[in-house]
């Protein structure tokens, strides 16, 4: 089949995907516990959490504690997570008797004790990293080959998070090791350097001046980009999977949800990333 027409397929496949019914995404690297967390949900505290606590590592509340079988030592002290809580109330205009709901935003917190002073309950052991990941040369030569060409900043590093900075010119993707299979290490990484082509010196496809709000159409539309992108490139290369396959049709469901399901934006989308790999690519 040739290129041009491959774009045109992924994109038909994707729709006869979606045409099924909901598709589960599924984050394809594992997690990186770091700085202070919640031993239950074992998802980092935000920043200002991370400021309040005194300790790295795992944190829970009292009852948290004793349902995991643990008890807090006697006479530990507890620290403060804070968090904001909307509450929303009625007003009525006094003119008009309009009954109107009002978001308030309070701010709250909650005392929580950091396992050093917790007995009974052993540390979360380190997550496993998957040693035999074997890389695809092709793909490879591809993502060294354009960030060098570009002198895009690439970051491949022990990380929850895989994102483009436009700002900074930067990608950042977890380090192979972290996921399952290397194939979606490609899936993810070729996400990210779609976004890159996006640049203003590139095919100038990303807002200027400020960043795309996130859930916003145009943040909606261009993850489509990205995702298409993304699969094109896994198909052209040959190293798709039925699994990184049915979650970028899942990542593009989740998108388009946004966009009120129209299969419109993703045929748009198909021609953009079609430029955005071609320019991967070097291709006339």
């Amino acid at each position: 089949m040739a290129k041009t027409n491959v774009y045109e397929m992924v994109t038909e496949r994707i729709i006869a995907e979606l045409e099924d019914g909901i598709i589960p995404w599924e984050k394809p690297w594992t997690g990186v516990r770091s700085g202070a967390y919640n031993r239950v949900s074992k998802k980092p505290y935000s920043l200002l959490n991370q400021m309040l606590l005194k300790h790295t590592g795992e944190y829970a509340t009292y009852k948290q504690w004793q349902d995991l079988g643990g008890q807090v030592k006697k006479g530990e002290k507890s620290e403060i997570v804070v968090f904001w809580k909307i509450f929303e109330a009625e007003e009525t205009n006094k003119d008009t008797g309009e009954k109107k709901t009002k978001k308030i935003p309070l701010l709250r917190y909650y005392n929580v004790f950091h396992i050093s002073q917790v007995e009974g309950v052993e540390p979360l052991a380190p997550e496993q990293l998957n040693d035999e990941v074997e890389p695809i040369e092709e793909a490879d030569k591809i993502i060294t080959d354009y960030i060098t060409r570009e002198h895009i900043e690439f970051t491949e590093c022990r990380s929850n998070e895989a994102y483009y900075s436009p700002s900074q010119d930067a990608v950042v993707v977890p380090m192979k090791e972290q996921y399952k299979v290397i194939n979606e290490y490609y899936s993810t990484t070729f996400h990210e350097l779609t976004h890159s082509t996006g640049h203003k010196n590139r095919l100038n496809r990303l807002e200027t001046g400020a960043v795309a709000a996130f859930g916003s159409e145009t943040y909606s539309k261009e993850e489509l980009v990205a995702e298409i992108g993304s699969a094109s490139l896994m198909n052209l290369l040959g190293i798709e999977t039925v699994k990184t396959f049915r979650n970028s049709a899942a990542y593009i469901q989740s998108w388009l949800q946004v966009l009120r399901n129209d299969n419109k934006f993703i045929v748009s989308a198909s021609s953009k990333a079609e430029k955005a790999v071609n320019y991967i690519l070097a291709a006339e």
